[in-house]
Order: C-alpha cells, then sequence, then structure tokens
C-alpha cells in the first residue's frame, strides 16, 4: 500500500481525471452530489465559498496497492481501507469521493476531498508526507497487506517519462554511492551513467545548499528523487565511504602479522640506512632481569677476590 498525495486549484480538472476512464467506479463519498463531473466539482466549489482565501483546496490521494492483494480487495474492502487512512491522516468532516480505477495490475484508488471542512476550516497539511508514510504502514500491518519490494524492484518501463527519469537517475545514486567516496569520483561515475549534477549555493557564496540531478533534459531535487539524496546526506555518506577506504589502505600496508596478531603502527622502529621495518626486541621478562642480576653481581664478586 503506496500513498500519494497532491494539492491543486481545480476540482473540474481532478474530478474529470479519475471519474471519465471507462472502469472508473465511485465507491465511496461524502457530502457530495453526486452526477457528473461537473456537478460533482460545482459541489465541492460551493463548499469551498466558506473560505475563499484557501488558494489551493483540492485535495487528491492515490491509494495504490500491490497485485497480491487483489483477491481481497473488493469494492467494500477497499472504501474501507480509504476511510480508515483518511481518519487516521486526519482528514475528516468534509467532502469526499473515493473512485477505484482497474486499469492497471495494481489495484488503486483516488481520494478527492476538499481542504475547506463544513466548518469553513483549513485541513491541515502539515507533514502530511511523513504522516502518510506512517499512516500507510499502519494499515498494512494492520491488514497484513504485502510491502513494496522497495525501489530496486520497479520496472521502469510501466512508469510515466518523469517518474522513470527518477528511478534510473535513484538506481545510477545508488550504483555510485557504492564505490566512490569523494565528490569528484561520485560525479564522474554518475556521468557514465547518463547523470549530470549540480550544485545549488547559498547566495553569492560557495556555501552548497543543494544539489540537483539532470538526465534527458529533465531536472530534479536530490530531495525529490528520494530522501536520502539531499545534499547533506549524500556528503554523510561520501565522508563515510572516504573514512572505510582509508582504514582499508592502512590494513594493506601492515605487515601481515600486525593485521593478525593486533600489533600498533606506532611499535615499529625504523632501522637507519637500510629502509626497512623491524619490530623492537621484547623486553626480558623478570626472570631474565633477576638472572642477570645475580650474574653480574658474582661477576663483581670474582674481581674483588682476584
Amino acid at each position: 500500500m503506496i500513498g500519494k498525495i497532491k494539492k491543486g486549484r481545480s476540482f473540474g480538472g481532478c474530478i474529470r481525471y479519475v471519474t471519465q476512464k471507462d472502469d472508473a467506479k465511485i465507491i465511496a463519498s461524502e457530502g457530495v452530489l453526486l452526477g457528473t463531473a461537473e456537478e460533482m466539482a460545482r459541489s465541492f466549489r460551493w463548499q469551498c465559498l466558506l473560505n475563499p482565501d484557501v488558494t489551493k483546496p483540492v485535495g487528491h490521494i492515490a491509494l495504490s496497492f500491490k497485485p497480491e492483494d487483489a483477491p481481497r480487495l473488493t469494492d467494500a474492502f477497499m472504501a474501507r481501507l480509504a476511510g480508515e487512512y483518511l481518519e487516521l491522516m486526519g482528514i475528516r468532516n468534509t467532502q469526499f469521493i473515493v473512485v477505484r480505477h482497474h486499469g492497471t495490475d495494481n489495484p488503486h484508488c483516488h481520494i478527492v476531498f476538499n481542504r475547506v471542512d463544513f466548518d469553513g476550516k483549513v485541513i491541515s497539511d502539515s507533514n502530511d508526507f511523513r504522516r502518510n508514510e506512517r499512516v500507510t504502514k499502519m494499515l498494512k500491518e494492520k491488514y497484513s497487506l504485502t510491502y513494496s519490494e522497495g525501489k530496486q524492484a520497479v520496472k521502469t518501463e510501466k512508469l510515466h517519462a518523469s517518474d522513470k527519469v527518477k528511478y534510473e537517475i535513484y538506481r545510477a545514486v545508488k550504483e555510485a554511492l557504492r564505490s566512490a567516496d569523494t565528490w569528484k569520483e561520485f560525479q564522474n561515475k554518475l556521468l557514465k551513467m547518463g547523470v549530470e549534477m549540480e550544485f545549488k549555493y547559498k547566495g553569492n557564496t560557495n556555501e552548497v545548499q543543494g544539489i540537483r540531478f539532470i538526465k534527458d533534459n529533465q531536472s530534479f531535487k536530490g530531495s525529490e528523487i528520494d530522501r536520502s539524496f539531499s545534499w547533506s546526506r549524500l556528503d554523510a555518506a561520501l565522508e563515510r565511504n572516504h573514512a572505510v577506504a582509508q582504514e582499508n589502505d592502512v590494513s594493506r600496508m601492515q605487515p601481515w602479522h600486525e593485521q593478525n596478531h593486533g600489533f600498533a603502527i606506532g611499535n615499529l622502529i625504523e632501522v637507519t640506512g637500510t629502509g626497512s621495518l623491524f619490530m623492537p626486541p621484547a623486553a626480558p621478562s623478570e626472570d631474565e632481569r633477576e638472572a642477570e642480576r645475580l650474574r653480574r653481581k658474582k661477576k663483581r664478586k670474582r674481581g674483588r677476590n682476584l
């Protein structure tokens, strides 16, 4: 189960998009005069008059499910999931319609709701993307829905053009991060995969503020591709890669006995003129020091008796 959230200005355009497909079916609604696309849009617009200052009153959420869940997803169950999703998201006391589509392998529905509620108050969109992730996870766990395999498993040939480019950039960045440990190396690896990279600077300074990726004449902010692709997070990832690479280099330079027995590099001494490294002689044990003391004492005693 995945939720994609959008906000807009035109109820007419949004409702025509979700309802005027051959397989479209309204499976739930609240407070909307059902009829033609224009009649429904007019019903939404009337409510917007309660708060005409809201510039983007259209809420549009697409809920998509894995093909493995299709046998369970009756219209009634999908409508129930959509209703619970809205409640958990705090989208309540307002108009909405839930429209189901059947034209793809992934069962999905579209929710169109009014961000101006029945009392004329604005439904908050604060942190809605983060709440969306939390809510969809809760519903997946509650109803044992199938989890996505992640972005690496997406079939890009089925995506729209811009989404296809996003996933191609995602895969390229992931691949470059596997071995790059500097920004220059990272950039070169991306270029070999057809992806350009640009920094965004703060004002007229050299302080980096953000990052963009460009492919096939389409440009996206790093965070638009994935939240982990912001400049600060990529910089931290490259720094970690660099630290690991340095540790590996030191390990390769150490003699075999040090790698396996943990002797410190600082314990090595250089023999002048040879350029070679030797371990310093081991310190004598306490018994050996005592034996040497007695040997010297006897030697001095013999010298006095002569």
